[in-house]
């Protein structure tokens, strides 16, 4: 699996989706956005922060490896 890329990107016309995972309380929370062929993953507690950057084929590896457990 390729690891992602911390970017700097122009996400104002991104449309961010929080995890299901996420809890309402101010846990651990993830907003995933999609910016063509490429998948943005951000901290919502710190949405001007870094964001990661995964290819399409990397974030299907990542969402694989997840659900095994790896």
């Amino acid at each position: 699996m390729g690891s992602p890329r911390l970017v700097e990107v122009d996400s104002s016309g991104l449309r961010w989706i929080k995890s299901s995972r996420s809890n309402e309380g101010g846990g651990e929370c993830v907003e995933v956005a999609f910016d063509h062929s490429d998948v943005l993953v951000r901290d919502s507690k710190d949405r001007h922060g870094s964001r990661l950057r995964f290819s399409a084929a990397g974030w299907a590896a990542f969402l694989a490896a997840l659900r095994t457990g790896a």
